[in-house]
């Protein structure tokens, strides 16, 4: 299962920048994960500063 970014996202930028596939993109309220293009690797996840994207 990929990952997703709950509504706690900040939009701070740090998923994004950190994806090695790209594959997370900036929204109106919150950052999105293309869920056909997550690999499951959590590097999302690790530079979160409010742990939004989570395991689904």
């Amino acid at each position: 299962m990929a990952y997703k970014i709950s509504d706690s996202c900040i939009k701070c930028g740090a998923c994004a920048a950190s994806c090695p596939v790209s594959c997370i993109a900036e929204e109106d309220t919150k950052y999105c994960i293309d869920e056909a293009q997550c690999i499951e690797c959590g590097t999302c996840a690790g530079v979160c500063p409010v742990s939004a994207p989570e395991h689904e």
